[in-house]
């Protein structure tokens, strides 16, 4: 066996944004816990980048019932009901954890959190911190981490599931000079974020390349709607190197109106009773169709526009915003941004239980690299919650779960071994194959789909797996497995848009007439794995 160094632990946590981090703090209370990231804890992943809120009921006037019925409409009824309902019982308990624990929300005049409208919510239960809400809740979660006695280890890169017959028992790393490092563990939580870097605009960090899927499909596991990729309304289209970032939810939420080339309000249109603040995937489709239909700006967007609201408005409720428009040199209190589409979350993921286990012995998930939740649609401010509610019950899961005996097979590791010599020896620099991948995706696996575009999608990322990539030295194995990762995510969300032969949610086939509505629809989840794939059916009720 090769490793050159092996950490044993009770609880392996892959990941350290806000799932991951919430997760190894729960686990810590049972054993030894180790955290391991391919970033600095609490400087990569989405969390720490969400500008929005946290979705909680925390009013007399608002109910569980209700977040919980906006939840299954906004994400098409594809939602399981289980996980929405201890989504939305337990987000109101998690948030109390975090102000708890010195996390800095607005707070109103009457002492209370402060919360605001989103879309697809019928009461006003968003809370924030400003617009850097991602940010604060990560500064407090880093430091409750410090006070645990959880073992981080940093720019780390995990590359494979390490298995005991058909048990995960730990993690197979790369540290930061390209040597390997074998994390056996009792139990093992996948909290690795998402993956919409594999398109060619996303509001991802570099981090978002969907390991943790395609580590947990390699593995066995079973993971469902990965065709149900969210794209945000709202990024910015330039400057160029500027596209695709973020241009949170909470501008809407602030009365912001979106508006086209002729300076007419177009979301009349598309949800007249909701209007800006409908779900993310109306807007967004709204939104590519007025740029479609030639009523969008020179730069490819549309104008989102703000210059009504008071300019103190603008600088306390949104002030990253401000400061990053002001770079581009644009005074959003007097000029309108320009947006568009931009690939944002991964509704689905592994498929998990109540408790967060995945459908292999050993192995758990929460986040955004778990299915269920958000269904064919996610609201905004929900994830926020659900790194919390679901990582918490991660954690508590795997700390509970037995020790046993594991016994490495070196005959993985060895074949890892292998494969990282023929990097050494490849022949192509992996950015190419990763830009490749990029543009392929966003032109065939965007917000419109056909059949055929899907498949000639698939057939280019077949192609592009049998590349032979290059790493000039030992440190950039892990980019080479990266990219491997992203090739087998970006056929996984293809090949589940191929099984759903229907248009819900944010997955649109342009190709398929149908006459049922999302509420009414016969499919249930697609699933796919290495022994399966397909897409479940349902009784529907007249």
């Amino acid at each position: 066996m090769l490793a050159d160094e092996i950490v044993d632990s009770h609880v392996l946590v892959i990941g350290s944004g806000g799932a991951g981090v919430r997760a190894a703090i729960e686990a810590s209370q049972y054993g030894k816990t180790v955290l391991i990231s391919k970033t600095i804890v609490g400087k990569g992943g989405c969390t720490t980048m969400a500008e929005g809120g946290f979705n909680a009921v925390l009013r007399e006037q608002d109910t569980c019932g209700g977040h919980y019925e906006d939840t299954l409409k906004g994400g098409a009824y594809l939602n399981d009901p289980e996980l929405v309902n201890i989504l939305t019982q337990e987000a109101p308990l998690r948030m109390g954890d975090l102000v708890k624990w010195g996390a800095v929300f607005d707070f109103t005049d009457a002492d209370e959190v402060a919360q605001r409208p989103f879309g697809g919510q019928r009461f006003p239960r968003t809370c924030y911190a400003g617009d850097r809400t991602g940010h604060e809740m990560m500064m407090t979660l880093v430091d409750r981490l410090a006070a645990t006695d959880v073992v981080a280890l940093q720019e780390y890169t995990v590359i494979d599931l390490l298995k005991d017959g058909s048990s995960v028992i730990g993690a197979i790393a790369l540290d930061e000079k390209g040597k390997i490092v074998l994390m056996k563990a009792d139990s093992t939580i996948l909290a690795t974020g998402g993956g919409t870097k594999v398109y060619d605009i996303s509001t991802n960090s570099s981090s978002g390349t969907g390991d943790g899927y395609a580590m947990g499909f390699r593995a066995g596991a079973e993971l469902i709607d990965m065709e149900m990729v969210q794209f945000h309304p709202t990024g910015a289209v330039f400057p160029y190197d500027a596209r695709g970032r973020l241009v949170t939810e909470a501008v809407r939420g602030e009365g912001g109106v979106l508006k086209n080339i002729n300076g007419e309000r177009f979301m009349s249109t598309y949800d007249p009773a909701r209007m800006e603040l409908s779900t993310r995937d109306v807007v967004a489709r709204a939104i590519a169709t007025e740029i479609l239909k030639e009523r969008g700006t020179a730069n490819g967007g549309v104008y989102l526009d703000v210059t009504h609201l008071p300019r103190e408005q603008i600088e306390s409720r949104l002030p990253v915003m401000l400061e990053q428009f002001l770079k581009f040199g644009v005074d959003i209190r007097t000029t309108p941004m320009e947006v568009a589409p931009t690939a944002h979350h991964i509704m689905g993921g592994l498929r998990i239980t109540p408790g967060c286990r995945t459908t292999l012995s050993g192995l758990f998930a929460c986040g955004e690299v778990s299915g269920g939740v958000h269904g064919a649609n996610r609201l905004g401010g929900n994830a926020l919650a659900e790194t919390q509610v679901f990582g918490k019950r991660a954690g508590e899961a795997a700390g509970k779960a037995p020790v046993r005996q594991k016994t490495v097979d070196e005959r993985q590791v060895d074949a890892w071994q292998r494969r990282l010599d023929g990097f050494l020896a490849g022949g192509t620099n992996p950015a190419q194959v990763r830009k490749k991948l990029q543009l392929a995706m966003w032109q065939g696996a965007g917000i419109f789909r056909t059949a055929s575009a899907l498949e000639e999608t698939l057939r280019t990322i077949k192609q592009l797996q049998t590349v032979n990539i290059k790493a000039t030295s030992a440190r950039n194995l892990a980019e080479c497995c990266i990219v491997q990762n992203m090739c087998l995510t970006a056929s996984l969300i293809c090949r589940s848009a191929l099984l759903r032969t229907e248009s819900r949610g944010a997955h649109v086939r342009t190709d398929v007439t149908q006459t049922h509505d999302a509420e009414h629809s016969p499919f249930n989840h697609t699933f796919i794995s290495q022994v399966r794939d397909g897409i479940e059916t349902r009784e529907v009720k007249a």
